[in-house]
């Protein structure tokens, strides 16, 4: 084992990009991939709605950022590097990363369209060919990723950590989003060991009203409770919350089906049809109860990619733990 990867091995250090998986694992399958020519992908998509944690870090670390990349194309010997990120980021930034650069092999792109643009496979769709489709795995990317040869993927917070990891300075933290009806929102680096809870009143965000909060992202994060936030923040990348009395919860899940409808790439059935439905259900507020849980079924076991599997999250969630059925079609 490279010294490296028992670096981030020893720190545990696990992907910040939603999934928690351990980074020295991914390291090391793409490490010992047959294939000699190997590509990395730094994913700076966030196209989830209320997560800007990424961009915190590309503004104000970027030269660790960089240092976090160049140590991963060493460490595979890499072909070239490339770093896809959110439109409005590269427009923002793209300059200052490439004056980073300088003569390293890493190209700095522009994301592609739709929410599903930031799914690995489609990401590599993107830079080949120019369209963000999902791709069938297995294979995964580590064994045929770019052009069908091994790759390495991470986001951009995972490669700042792996910087730190190198140098000795991490310290099992994370960064999180916080946003929503509250007047301290921001992006904080905090320990992975808080709870949500802990996270909230430490940095003055928890509320001193009736609330809820959506937990991973304002698109397909789930719904929590104030008795449910004695949990790790462990892969929690954003939280938003939400006043209970105010908020309109039609008009919130309106917001997400509009969101998920047109950031689907359109092409497996459930994920297209199956959206558009639950977008038409709470559009008119007229929602069957029964109808809307099938749907959640066959979109969890039949989409073809995780972002039609995930659709049914946020929704079921809220459904679930607001007593729905307090909500009328006459409220509204």
């Amino acid at each position: 084992m490279s010294e490296i990867i028992s670096k981030l091995k020893e720190a545990n250090l696990l992907g910040r990009g939603g999934a928690n998986f351990p980074v020295w694992q991914k390291w090391e399958a793409a490490l010992k991939a047959s294939d000699s020519e190997k590509y990395i992908i730094c994913n700076g998509a966030e196209g989830e709605p209320d997560v800007y944690k990424d961009e915190y870090i590309i503004r104000n670390y970027p030269s660790d950022l960089i240092d976090g990349i160049a140590i991963a194309i060493r460490e595979l010997s890499a072909k070239r590097a490339y770093i896809y990120l959110n439109h409005s980021y590269f427009d923002k930034y793209k300059d200052i990363l490439i004056e980073l650069i300088g003569a390293l092999p890493i190209e700095v792109i522009a994301k592609g369209k739709g929410y599903i643009a930031g799914e690995e496979t489609a990401i590599c769709n993107f830079i080949e060919k120019g369209f963000a489709v999902p791709r069938q795995k297995p294979p995964f990317i580590s064994d045929s990723g770019l052009w069908g040869k091994p790759t390495l993927l991470n986001n951009v917070e995972t490669f700042y950590y792996v910087s730190k990891v190198n140098k000795g300075e991490y310290n099992n933290q994370r960064f999180i989003s916080v946003n929503g009806d509250t007047a301290n929102a921001g992006t904080f680096e905090l320990s992975n060991s808080l709870t949500i809870e802990d996270m909230l009143r430490g940095t003055n965000n928890y509320p001193d009203f009736d609330f809820f909060v959506q937990v991973g992202g304002g698109a397909e994060g789930l719904i929590m409770l104030p008795s449910e936030l004695n949990v790790s923040l462990s892969g929690c990348g954003a939280i938003k919350i939400f006043n209970k009395e105010t908020t309109d919860v039609f008009a919130l899940m309106e917001y997400w089906a509009d969101f998920l409808n047109c950031g689907n790439c359109d092409k497996c059935v459930p994920c297209r049809e199956g959206v558009y439905r639950i977008y038409e259900m709470v559009k008119n507020r007229d929602i069957d109860k029964e109808k809307l849980f099938d749907l959640f079924n066959v979109l969890e076991k039949t989409s073809f990619c995780a972002l039609g599997r995930g659709v049914s999250g946020p929704f079921r969630s809220l459904i679930l733990k607001l007593n729905f059925e307090k909500y009328g079609k006459e409220e509204h």
